[in-house]
């Protein structure tokens, strides 16, 4: 039976050193590439394909204006930052980066489509059809007669599709709305654009498209009365029980205090 011997303690630090070494040059040869890799020009980005349908912007411009905030080549670019970068461009909304081989990224871009303008008109701030609020140059929306609409931070998406309720009951009475505002208090106050001023008062979204349209149903009946037409109206309140207040142009009929011209029962139904 062979006995074996352990390894002498020179040996063993022989080994570990030889070891070290060995492992030592990997790592610099593994850093060297790396080096060469980040280095190399013929790894840098050659081209940015920017895909979308575009309105607001041009290819050609978001490439020159992104392009310098990328850093590194093909291999090591930060597509989250040029995904980000490309974010930050006025209208674009949703940007999707991708690198395509051996020396593109393709870029698939959505922009905002406006429907309706956000806060007072000194802003620049624009809702887009998801009830979101973006800055842009108000200047470049192309559609005509957007709506204006006012809230609390946070509710834009809930005046949106208050908008879109009420706006076909006032559309019947051949009246649009050009501004809707959600007041700090929970009420809705709806100004036309005969430049009426309806309050429409709070409660749910049913509950207030109800009120409007028992007020739109009798509008026209009420200013015939007063030998007026719809686009008459001055203002309206529909936070009266049971009924609401009007007071239409050219009617004196207006009671001691101020009141409105008219007060007008309706019955429910």
């Amino acid at each position: 039976m062979t006995n074996t011997l352990p390894a002498p303690l020179d040996v063993k630090l022989m080994n570990l050193t030889a070891s070290v070494l060995v492992m030592g040059c990997v790592l610099l040869v593994l850093a060297a590439a790396a080096w060469w890799v980040l280095r190399y020009p013929g790894f840098a980005v050659a081209r940015i394909v920017v895909q979308g349908d575009l309105v607001h912007n041009n290819a050609v411009t978001l490439r020159a204006n992104v392009a310098p905030h990328l850093t590194g080549n093909f291999f090591t670019v930060d597509l989250r930052a040029a995904r980000d970068a490309f974010e930050q461009v006025p209208w674009v909304r949703r940007a999707e980066v991708r690198r395509v081989y051996p020396a593109s990224l393709a870029v698939q871009l959505q922009e905002h489509e406006a429907v309706a303008y956000w806060g007072p008109e000194s802003g620049a701030a624009l809702v887009n059809r998801f009830g979101e609020v973006f800055e842009a140059n108000t200047g470049d929306v192309e559609q005509d007669g957007l709506p204006r609409l006012l809230g609390p931070e946070g509710s834009s998406m809930e005046v949106l599709e208050m908008h879109g309720l009420l706006r076909p009951v006032f559309k019947s009475q051949g009246l649009v709305v050009e501004t809707l505002e959600l007041t700090g208090r929970g009420g809705w106050r709806v100004t036309l654009d005969t430049d009426a001023v309806v309050e429409l008062g709070g409660g749910t979204p049913h509950d207030v498209v109800q009120r409007t349209q028992r007020f739109a149903r009798t509008l026209t009946q009420v200013a015939a009365q007063y030998g007026r037409r719809v686009d008459a109206l001055e203002s309206a309140d529909l936070r009266h029980v049971g009924g609401y207040a009007l007071r239409m142009r050219g009617v004196t009929t207006v009671a001691v205090g101020d009141v409105p011209a008219a007060v007008v029962g309706v019955r429910r139904r």
